[in-house]
Protein backbone atom coordinates (compact mmCIF):
# COMPACT_ATOMS: atom_id res chain seq x y z
CA UNK A 1 0.00 0.00 0.00
CA UNK A 2 2.89 2.12 0.56
CA UNK A 3 4.49 1.10 -2.67
CA UNK A 4 1.21 2.15 -4.03
CA UNK A 5 0.11 5.72 -2.81
CA UNK A 6 3.81 6.85 -3.38
CA UNK A 7 3.62 6.09 -7.25
CA UNK A 8 0.75 7.39 -7.36
CA UNK A 9 1.51 10.51 -6.08
CA UNK A 10 4.47 10.89 -7.72
CA UNK A 11 2.37 10.15 -11.16
CA UNK A 12 0.02 12.94 -9.79
CA UNK A 13 2.73 15.27 -9.54
CA UNK A 14 4.06 14.81 -12.63
CA UNK A 15 1.02 15.12 -13.94
CA UNK A 16 0.65 18.38 -12.33
CA UNK A 17 3.72 19.77 -13.31
CA UNK A 18 2.94 19.03 -17.01
CA UNK A 19 -0.09 20.87 -16.17
CA UNK A 20 1.56 24.07 -15.09
CA UNK A 21 3.85 23.97 -17.95
CA UNK A 22 1.37 24.21 -20.66
CA UNK A 23 1.61 28.00 -21.14
CA UNK A 24 5.63 27.16 -22.28
CA UNK A 25 4.16 24.97 -24.80
CA UNK A 26 2.51 27.98 -26.76
CA UNK A 27 5.54 30.31 -26.08
CA UNK A 28 7.56 27.68 -27.63
CA UNK A 29 4.92 27.33 -31.11
CA UNK A 30 5.17 30.97 -30.99
CA UNK A 31 9.45 30.67 -30.98
CA UNK A 32 9.21 28.12 -33.89
CA UNK A 33 6.84 30.35 -36.56
CA UNK A 34 9.84 32.92 -36.47
CA UNK A 35 12.08 30.96 -38.54
CA UNK A 36 9.49 27.92 -38.88
CA UNK A 37 12.05 26.15 -37.06
CA UNK A 38 14.15 25.46 -33.66
CA UNK A 39 16.83 27.90 -34.99
CA UNK A 40 16.19 30.71 -32.58
CA UNK A 41 16.04 28.07 -29.68
CA UNK A 42 19.19 25.64 -30.52
CA UNK A 43 21.62 25.81 -28.01
CA UNK A 44 19.58 28.54 -26.22
CA UNK A 45 19.67 26.16 -22.71
CA UNK A 46 19.75 29.67 -20.66
CA UNK A 47 16.98 31.49 -22.79
CA UNK A 48 15.19 27.97 -21.99
CA UNK A 49 15.33 27.80 -18.84
CA UNK A 50 13.94 31.12 -18.28
CA UNK A 51 10.57 30.28 -19.96
CA UNK A 52 10.81 27.30 -17.37
CA UNK A 53 11.37 29.19 -14.41
CA UNK A 54 8.70 32.01 -15.46
CA UNK A 55 6.28 29.93 -15.52
CA UNK A 56 6.84 27.86 -12.94
CA UNK A 57 7.54 30.52 -10.19
CA UNK A 58 5.11 30.77 -7.72
CA UNK A 59 3.72 27.27 -7.76
CA UNK A 60 4.94 24.20 -6.16
CA UNK A 61 7.69 23.42 -8.88
CA UNK A 62 9.22 27.03 -8.44
CA UNK A 63 13.29 26.51 -9.54
CA UNK A 64 15.44 27.80 -6.73
CA UNK A 65 18.74 28.73 -8.01
CA UNK A 66 22.11 29.03 -6.10
CA UNK A 67 23.42 31.82 -8.19
CA UNK A 68 25.59 33.52 -5.67
CA UNK A 69 28.42 31.59 -3.36
CA UNK A 70 28.93 32.93 -0.08
CA UNK A 71 31.34 34.54 0.73
CA UNK A 72 33.61 34.30 4.10
CA UNK A 73 33.14 37.21 6.68
CA UNK A 74 35.67 39.90 6.01
CA UNK A 75 36.51 39.36 2.31
CA UNK A 76 36.44 42.65 0.14
CA UNK A 77 36.83 43.11 -3.49
CA UNK A 78 40.31 44.03 -4.46
CA UNK A 79 40.10 47.71 -6.12
CA UNK A 80 43.17 46.69 -8.18
CA UNK A 81 43.97 43.72 -9.88
CA UNK A 82 47.53 42.73 -10.74
CA UNK A 83 48.42 42.47 -14.48
CA UNK A 84 49.64 39.09 -14.61
CA UNK A 85 46.28 37.66 -12.93
CA UNK A 86 44.33 40.75 -14.75
CA UNK A 87 45.18 38.32 -17.89
CA UNK A 88 43.90 35.03 -16.69
CA UNK A 89 40.79 36.61 -15.87
CA UNK A 90 38.12 35.67 -18.20
CA UNK A 91 36.54 38.60 -20.17
CA UNK A 92 33.26 40.14 -18.52
CA UNK A 93 31.25 39.84 -21.58
CA UNK A 94 31.17 35.98 -23.72
CA UNK A 95 30.05 35.76 -27.36
CA UNK A 96 26.79 33.84 -26.97
CA UNK A 97 26.99 33.63 -23.21
CA UNK A 98 23.30 32.10 -23.35
CA UNK A 99 25.30 28.93 -24.16
CA UNK A 100 25.91 28.26 -20.66
CA UNK A 101 24.98 25.98 -19.34
CA UNK A 102 21.97 26.71 -16.48
CA UNK A 103 23.11 26.44 -12.70
CA UNK A 104 21.76 23.18 -11.14
CA UNK A 105 18.80 23.23 -9.29
CA UNK A 106 17.76 22.38 -5.90
CA UNK A 107 15.21 19.92 -7.09
CA UNK A 108 16.43 16.82 -9.41
CA UNK A 109 14.07 17.72 -12.39
CA UNK A 110 15.35 18.15 -15.76
CA UNK A 111 13.46 19.95 -18.07
CA UNK A 112 14.61 19.68 -22.00
CA UNK A 113 13.30 20.80 -25.23
CA UNK A 114 12.87 18.48 -28.35
CA UNK A 115 12.43 18.32 -31.70
CA UNK A 116 9.77 15.90 -33.77
CA UNK A 117 12.38 13.45 -34.09
CA UNK A 118 13.34 13.55 -29.99
CA UNK A 119 16.41 15.65 -30.93
CA UNK A 120 17.74 17.66 -27.79
CA UNK A 121 17.57 21.44 -28.90
CA UNK A 122 18.13 22.65 -25.72
CA UNK A 123 18.08 22.18 -21.92
CA UNK A 124 19.28 19.23 -19.76
CA UNK A 125 18.55 15.42 -21.37
CA UNK A 126 20.92 13.21 -19.43
CA UNK A 127 19.84 9.83 -21.20
CA UNK A 128 19.70 7.76 -17.84
CA UNK A 129 16.68 9.23 -16.99
CA UNK A 130 13.12 8.41 -17.68
CA UNK A 131 10.74 11.57 -19.27
CA UNK A 132 7.82 12.61 -19.82
CA UNK A 133 7.42 14.00 -23.50
CA UNK A 134 4.62 16.22 -23.94
CA UNK A 135 4.03 17.28 -27.24
CA UNK A 136 4.67 20.67 -28.73
CA UNK A 137 1.81 21.73 -31.60
CA UNK A 138 1.45 24.00 -35.29
CA UNK A 139 -1.72 23.80 -36.72
CA UNK A 140 -2.27 20.66 -36.08
CA UNK A 141 1.41 19.04 -36.27
CA UNK A 142 4.03 17.90 -33.86
CA UNK A 143 6.83 20.00 -33.95
CA UNK A 144 8.52 19.28 -30.83
CA UNK A 145 8.27 18.03 -27.44
CA UNK A 146 9.19 19.00 -23.73
CA UNK A 147 10.69 16.58 -21.82
CA UNK A 148 10.43 16.44 -18.33
CA UNK A 149 12.50 13.99 -16.37
CA UNK A 150 10.24 11.99 -13.81
CA UNK A 151 11.21 11.47 -10.22
CA UNK A 152 11.60 8.53 -8.26
CA UNK A 153 10.84 10.45 -5.13
CA UNK A 154 9.21 13.77 -3.68
CA UNK A 155 11.47 15.96 -1.78
CA UNK A 156 8.85 18.64 -0.90
CA UNK A 157 5.81 20.20 -0.95
CA UNK A 158 2.11 19.18 0.52
CA UNK A 159 2.49 15.64 -1.13
CA UNK A 160 5.62 15.04 1.12
CA UNK A 161 3.56 15.53 3.76
CA UNK A 162 0.45 13.49 2.85
CA UNK A 163 3.02 10.87 2.60
CA UNK A 164 4.78 10.70 5.58
CA UNK A 165 1.27 11.04 7.47
CA UNK A 166 -0.41 8.00 5.22
CA UNK A 167 2.99 6.34 6.29
CA UNK A 168 2.39 6.64 9.89
CA UNK A 169 -1.21 5.49 9.45
CA UNK A 170 -0.04 2.56 7.61
CA UNK A 171 2.35 1.70 10.26
CA UNK A 172 -0.42 2.46 12.80
CA UNK A 173 -3.02 0.08 10.86
CA UNK A 174 -0.69 -2.70 10.35
CA UNK A 175 0.26 -2.18 13.82
CA UNK A 176 -3.65 -2.68 14.63
CA UNK A 177 -4.06 -5.53 11.51
CA UNK A 178 -1.25 -7.66 13.51
CA UNK A 179 -2.49 -7.57 16.53
CA UNK A 180 -5.91 -8.93 15.38
CA UNK A 181 -4.56 -11.46 13.04
CA UNK A 182 -2.66 -13.30 16.43
CA UNK A 183 -6.02 -12.81 18.33
CA UNK A 184 -7.67 -14.59 15.48
CA UNK A 185 -5.05 -17.11 14.43
CA UNK A 186 -4.16 -18.33 18.00
CA UNK A 187 -7.37 -20.11 18.75
CA UNK A 188 -7.97 -20.94 15.19
CA UNK A 189 -4.33 -22.33 15.02
CA UNK A 190 -5.10 -24.49 17.83
CA UNK A 191 -8.62 -25.47 17.02
CA UNK A 192 -6.62 -26.86 14.06
CA UNK A 193 -3.49 -28.08 15.26
CA UNK A 194 -5.04 -30.18 18.67
CA UNK A 195 -6.91 -32.38 16.31
CA UNK A 196 -4.59 -32.90 14.17
CA UNK A 197 -1.62 -34.15 17.18
CA UNK A 198 -4.54 -36.17 19.05
CA UNK A 199 -4.75 -38.22 15.37
CA UNK A 200 -0.66 -38.07 15.65
CA UNK A 201 -0.30 -39.49 18.55
CA UNK A 202 -2.86 -42.43 18.11
CA UNK A 203 -1.16 -43.26 15.09
CA UNK A 204 1.95 -43.38 16.88
CA UNK A 205 -0.51 -45.68 19.15
CA UNK A 206 -1.14 -48.10 16.63
CA UNK A 207 2.50 -48.35 15.01
CA UNK A 208 3.28 -50.29 18.49
CA UNK A 209 -0.07 -52.45 18.29
CA UNK A 210 -2.07 -50.89 20.37
CA UNK A 211 -5.49 -50.98 18.87
CA UNK A 212 -7.78 -50.31 21.37
CA UNK A 213 -8.70 -46.71 21.02
CA UNK A 214 -10.81 -44.24 19.53
CA UNK A 215 -10.99 -40.68 18.85
CA UNK A 216 -14.16 -38.42 19.19
CA UNK A 217 -13.99 -35.26 17.82
CA UNK A 218 -17.04 -32.93 18.41
CA UNK A 219 -16.69 -31.64 14.56
CA UNK A 220 -18.26 -31.10 11.29
CA UNK A 221 -15.30 -31.18 9.42
CA UNK A 222 -12.97 -32.55 7.57
CA UNK A 223 -10.74 -33.48 10.37
CA UNK A 224 -14.18 -35.36 11.99
CA UNK A 225 -13.76 -37.12 8.83
CA UNK A 226 -10.59 -38.17 9.62
CA UNK A 227 -11.13 -39.07 13.11
CA UNK A 228 -13.99 -41.80 12.24
CA UNK A 229 -11.87 -42.73 9.26
CA UNK A 230 -9.04 -43.57 12.01
CA UNK A 231 -11.50 -45.44 14.46
CA UNK A 232 -12.52 -47.88 11.46
CA UNK A 233 -8.56 -48.25 11.20
CA UNK A 234 -8.12 -48.94 14.73
CA UNK A 235 -11.08 -51.18 14.44
CA UNK A 236 -10.01 -53.27 11.52
CA UNK A 237 -6.69 -53.89 12.68
CA UNK A 238 -8.08 -55.12 15.98
CA UNK A 239 -10.15 -57.41 13.96
CA UNK A 240 -7.64 -58.73 12.18
CA UNK A 241 -5.23 -58.97 15.23
CA UNK A 242 -7.74 -60.51 16.96
CA UNK A 243 -8.60 -63.26 13.76
CA UNK A 244 -4.54 -63.46 13.49
CA UNK A 245 -3.89 -64.52 16.84
CA UNK A 246 -6.99 -66.94 16.84
CA UNK A 247 -6.03 -68.02 13.23
CA UNK A 248 -2.84 -69.06 14.89
CA UNK A 249 -4.40 -70.65 18.19
CA UNK A 250 -6.48 -72.95 15.74
CA UNK A 251 -4.20 -74.21 13.22
CA UNK A 252 -2.04 -75.25 16.39
CA UNK A 253 -4.80 -76.93 17.61
CA UNK A 254 -6.02 -78.54 14.58
CA UNK A 255 -2.16 -80.32 13.74
CA UNK A 256 -1.08 -81.27 16.99
CA UNK A 257 -4.73 -83.08 18.00
CA UNK A 258 -3.75 -85.65 14.73
CA UNK A 259 -0.06 -85.23 15.39
CA UNK A 260 -0.43 -86.33 19.06
CA UNK A 261 -3.22 -89.45 18.23
CA UNK A 262 -0.35 -90.33 15.49
CA UNK A 263 2.49 -89.96 17.84
CA UNK A 264 0.53 -92.14 20.45
CA UNK A 265 -0.38 -95.36 18.53
CA UNK A 266 2.82 -95.64 17.18
CA UNK A 267 4.73 -95.48 20.09
CA UNK A 268 2.26 -98.19 21.59
CA UNK A 269 3.16 -100.15 18.98
CA UNK A 270 6.72 -99.57 19.03
CA UNK A 271 6.36 -99.97 23.03
CA UNK A 272 4.43 -103.12 22.28
CA UNK A 273 1.72 -102.07 24.71
CA UNK A 274 -0.66 -102.51 21.52
CA UNK A 275 0.14 -105.52 19.16
CA UNK A 276 1.21 -104.51 15.46
CA UNK A 277 -2.14 -105.35 13.81
CA UNK A 278 -3.37 -104.78 10.10
CA UNK A 279 -6.28 -102.74 12.27
CA UNK A 280 -3.93 -100.61 14.57
CA UNK A 281 -1.94 -99.67 11.58
CA UNK A 282 -4.94 -98.79 9.37
CA UNK A 283 -6.27 -97.12 12.41
CA UNK A 284 -2.75 -95.07 12.48
CA UNK A 285 -3.33 -94.61 8.81
CA UNK A 286 -6.20 -92.74 9.20
CA UNK A 287 -5.00 -89.94 11.48
CA UNK A 288 -2.39 -89.87 8.54
CA UNK A 289 -5.06 -89.68 6.02
CA UNK A 290 -6.55 -86.87 8.75
CA UNK A 291 -3.45 -84.74 8.81
CA UNK A 292 -3.29 -84.59 4.62
CA UNK A 293 -6.97 -83.81 4.17
CA UNK A 294 -5.97 -80.30 6.90
CA UNK A 295 -3.00 -79.42 4.97
CA UNK A 296 -4.12 -79.93 1.65
CA UNK A 297 -7.24 -77.55 2.97
CA UNK A 298 -4.78 -75.53 4.39
CA UNK A 299 -2.74 -75.19 1.22
CA UNK A 300 -6.15 -74.57 -1.19
CA UNK A 301 -6.71 -71.56 0.97
CA UNK A 302 -3.48 -70.57 0.71
CA UNK A 303 -3.46 -70.62 -2.90
CA UNK A 304 -6.87 -69.17 -3.00
CA UNK A 305 -5.13 -65.76 -1.41
CA UNK A 306 -2.27 -66.00 -3.28
CA UNK A 307 -4.37 -66.74 -6.56
CA UNK A 308 -2.88 -69.49 -7.07
CA UNK A 309 -6.54 -71.74 -7.57
CA UNK A 310 -6.76 -72.66 -10.87
CA UNK A 311 -10.56 -71.71 -12.81
CA UNK A 312 -11.53 -72.78 -16.48
CA UNK A 313 -14.36 -70.59 -17.11
CA UNK A 314 -17.09 -71.59 -19.65
CA UNK A 315 -20.84 -70.02 -20.16
CA UNK A 316 -23.17 -72.80 -18.03
CA UNK A 317 -26.57 -72.94 -17.20
CA UNK A 318 -26.95 -72.92 -13.71
CA UNK A 319 -30.54 -74.84 -13.37
CA UNK A 320 -29.85 -77.28 -15.52
CA UNK A 321 -26.17 -77.67 -13.71
CA UNK A 322 -28.24 -77.91 -10.36
CA UNK A 323 -31.03 -80.58 -12.00
CA UNK A 324 -28.32 -82.88 -13.39
CA UNK A 325 -26.63 -83.20 -9.81
CA UNK A 326 -29.49 -83.31 -7.48
CA UNK A 327 -29.82 -87.08 -7.47
CA UNK A 328 -26.37 -87.59 -5.74
CA UNK A 329 -26.81 -85.07 -3.55
CA UNK A 330 -30.46 -86.53 -2.53
CA UNK A 331 -28.59 -89.92 -2.23
CA UNK A 332 -25.78 -87.95 0.03
CA UNK A 333 -28.48 -86.22 2.30
CA UNK A 334 -31.19 -89.93 2.37
CA UNK A 335 -27.96 -91.23 4.27
CA UNK A 336 -28.34 -88.79 6.81
CA UNK A 337 -31.97 -88.42 6.92
CA UNK A 338 -32.41 -85.05 5.21
CA UNK A 339 -35.05 -84.30 2.20
CA UNK A 340 -33.58 -82.00 -0.41
CA UNK A 341 -36.37 -79.60 -2.28
CA UNK A 342 -35.57 -77.81 -5.02
CA UNK A 343 -37.66 -74.17 -5.96
CA UNK A 344 -36.51 -72.88 -9.28
CA UNK A 345 -38.31 -69.77 -10.28
CA UNK A 346 -36.83 -69.60 -13.95
CA UNK A 347 -36.11 -72.82 -16.43
CA UNK A 348 -32.39 -71.66 -16.76
CA UNK A 349 -29.94 -69.04 -15.83
CA UNK A 350 -26.63 -68.54 -17.83
CA UNK A 351 -23.44 -67.80 -15.90
CA UNK A 352 -19.63 -67.69 -16.93
CA UNK A 353 -17.92 -70.26 -14.44
CA UNK A 354 -15.75 -73.00 -13.57
CA UNK A 355 -18.14 -76.26 -13.30
CA UNK A 356 -15.89 -78.15 -11.36
CA UNK A 357 -15.51 -75.15 -8.97
CA UNK A 358 -19.01 -75.00 -8.67
CA UNK A 359 -19.69 -78.79 -7.80
CA UNK A 360 -16.68 -78.29 -4.90
CA UNK A 361 -19.19 -75.07 -3.90
CA UNK A 362 -22.21 -77.33 -3.81
CA UNK A 363 -20.83 -80.25 -1.24
CA UNK A 364 -18.61 -77.98 0.97
CA UNK A 365 -22.25 -76.80 1.87
CA UNK A 366 -24.14 -80.03 1.68
CA UNK A 367 -21.50 -81.15 3.95
CA UNK A 368 -21.57 -78.70 6.14
CA UNK A 369 -25.44 -79.09 6.46
CA UNK A 370 -24.63 -82.93 7.16
CA UNK A 371 -22.06 -82.56 9.87
CA UNK A 372 -23.13 -79.35 11.72
CA UNK A 373 -26.92 -78.40 11.09
CA UNK A 374 -28.94 -81.58 12.34
CA UNK A 375 -31.66 -80.66 9.76
CA UNK A 376 -34.40 -82.79 8.48
CA UNK A 377 -34.80 -80.90 5.24
CA UNK A 378 -32.77 -78.77 2.68
CA UNK A 379 -33.94 -76.59 0.24
CA UNK A 380 -32.33 -75.28 -2.57
CA UNK A 381 -34.16 -71.48 -3.79
CA UNK A 382 -33.15 -69.99 -7.01
CA UNK A 383 -34.36 -66.73 -8.66
CA UNK A 384 -32.72 -64.37 -11.20
CA UNK A 385 -32.63 -60.60 -11.34
CA UNK A 386 -33.06 -58.81 -14.33
CA UNK A 387 -30.89 -55.73 -15.38
CA UNK A 388 -33.10 -52.62 -15.89
CA UNK A 389 -33.36 -51.25 -19.48
CA UNK A 390 -30.93 -48.30 -18.57
CA UNK A 391 -28.24 -50.44 -17.28
CA UNK A 392 -25.13 -51.09 -19.89
CA UNK A 393 -25.71 -54.53 -22.26
CA UNK A 394 -22.49 -55.88 -20.25
CA UNK A 395 -24.27 -55.62 -16.93
CA UNK A 396 -27.51 -58.78 -17.14
CA UNK A 397 -28.58 -59.05 -13.82
CA UNK A 398 -27.54 -61.87 -11.30
CA UNK A 399 -28.80 -64.79 -10.43
CA UNK A 400 -29.75 -65.35 -6.72
CA UNK A 401 -28.89 -69.10 -4.94
CA UNK A 402 -30.38 -69.68 -1.35
CA UNK A 403 -29.28 -73.24 0.27
CA UNK A 404 -30.84 -73.06 3.91
CA UNK A 405 -32.15 -75.75 6.33
CA UNK A 406 -34.81 -76.09 9.08
CA UNK A 407 -31.57 -77.29 11.37
CA UNK A 408 -30.22 -75.79 14.88
CA UNK A 409 -29.28 -73.00 13.12
CA UNK A 410 -26.45 -70.55 13.90
CA UNK A 411 -26.60 -67.86 16.56
CA UNK A 412 -26.08 -64.45 15.38
CA UNK A 413 -23.25 -63.37 16.64
CA UNK A 414 -21.66 -65.98 14.61
CA UNK A 415 -23.17 -65.69 11.55
CA UNK A 416 -20.09 -62.86 10.71
CA UNK A 417 -17.39 -64.94 10.99
CA UNK A 418 -18.85 -68.19 9.44
CA UNK A 419 -16.40 -67.86 6.46
CA UNK A 420 -13.43 -67.29 8.55
CA UNK A 421 -10.29 -69.98 8.24
CA UNK A 422 -10.55 -72.09 11.12
CA UNK A 423 -13.90 -71.17 12.76
CA UNK A 424 -16.06 -73.26 14.28
CA UNK A 425 -19.31 -72.66 16.67
CA UNK A 426 -18.47 -75.31 18.12
CA UNK A 427 -15.58 -74.10 20.30
CA UNK A 428 -14.85 -77.99 22.05
CA UNK A 429 -13.37 -78.69 18.13
CA UNK A 430 -15.13 -82.56 18.91
CA UNK A 431 -13.96 -84.88 15.54
CA UNK A 432 -17.32 -86.23 16.01
CA UNK A 433 -19.28 -83.41 15.00
CA UNK A 434 -17.07 -82.88 11.34
CA UNK A 435 -14.13 -81.34 10.05
CA UNK A 436 -11.74 -78.35 10.55
CA UNK A 437 -13.64 -75.37 9.57
CA UNK A 438 -12.31 -74.24 6.60
CA UNK A 439 -15.06 -75.79 3.91
CA UNK A 440 -16.88 -72.09 3.70
CA UNK A 441 -13.60 -70.31 3.83
CA UNK A 442 -12.80 -72.28 0.69
CA UNK A 443 -16.76 -71.49 -1.01
CA UNK A 444 -16.21 -67.88 0.09
CA UNK A 445 -12.93 -67.69 -2.14
CA UNK A 446 -15.21 -69.60 -5.07
CA UNK A 447 -17.82 -67.64 -5.28
CA UNK A 448 -15.25 -64.26 -5.03
CA UNK A 449 -13.17 -65.99 -8.12
CA UNK A 450 -16.67 -66.05 -9.81
CA UNK A 451 -17.78 -62.36 -9.30
CA UNK A 452 -20.25 -63.32 -6.74
CA UNK A 453 -21.29 -62.70 -3.17
CA UNK A 454 -21.79 -65.33 -0.10
CA UNK A 455 -23.45 -64.27 3.23
CA UNK A 456 -25.25 -66.22 6.23
CA UNK A 457 -28.31 -65.71 7.37
CA UNK A 458 -30.78 -67.28 9.91
CA UNK A 459 -33.38 -69.01 7.68
CA UNK A 460 -37.28 -69.16 7.35
CA UNK A 461 -37.35 -72.70 7.87
CA UNK A 462 -35.79 -72.09 11.49
CA UNK A 463 -31.97 -73.44 10.41
CA UNK A 464 -29.10 -71.79 8.53
CA UNK A 465 -29.47 -70.10 5.29
CA UNK A 466 -26.49 -69.35 2.76
CA UNK A 467 -27.42 -66.62 -0.10
CA UNK A 468 -25.16 -66.73 -3.03
CA UNK A 469 -25.18 -64.29 -6.02
CA UNK A 470 -23.55 -64.75 -9.23
CA UNK A 471 -24.36 -62.53 -12.27
CA UNK A 472 -25.93 -62.94 -15.73
CA UNK A 473 -24.26 -63.35 -18.76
Amino acid sequence: MQWSIDKGMIEYVISKEVATLKPVLSKLADEYKIDNSWRSMTGKNHKFGQLIHQELAGSDFEIKRNNHLPRKKGFKKPEHIPPHLAERRPPANIENGDNRPPLPPQRDAHYALLDSKETLIAGSYPLTLTYTKTPIELNNQVIGFVAISKRNELTQGYEVDFIEQQQNYLWLIALIVMLLVALLTLPLARHIVEPIKLITRGMHKLTRGDYQQSIDLKRKDELSELSRDFNELALTLAKNDSARKRWLANISHELRTPVAILRGELEAMLDKVRPLTLTNIASAHDEVKHLQRLIDDLNQLASADIGGMGYRKHAEELVSLIQNEAGKYRSYLADAGITLLLDFSVEEANIYADKTRLYQLFENIINNCIKYSGASELKVSLTVDNADEQRSQSNKGTVTLTIEDNGIGVDEAHLAHLFEYLYRVEDSRNRETGGFGLGLSICQHIVIAHQGKISAVASSLGGLALIITLPLV
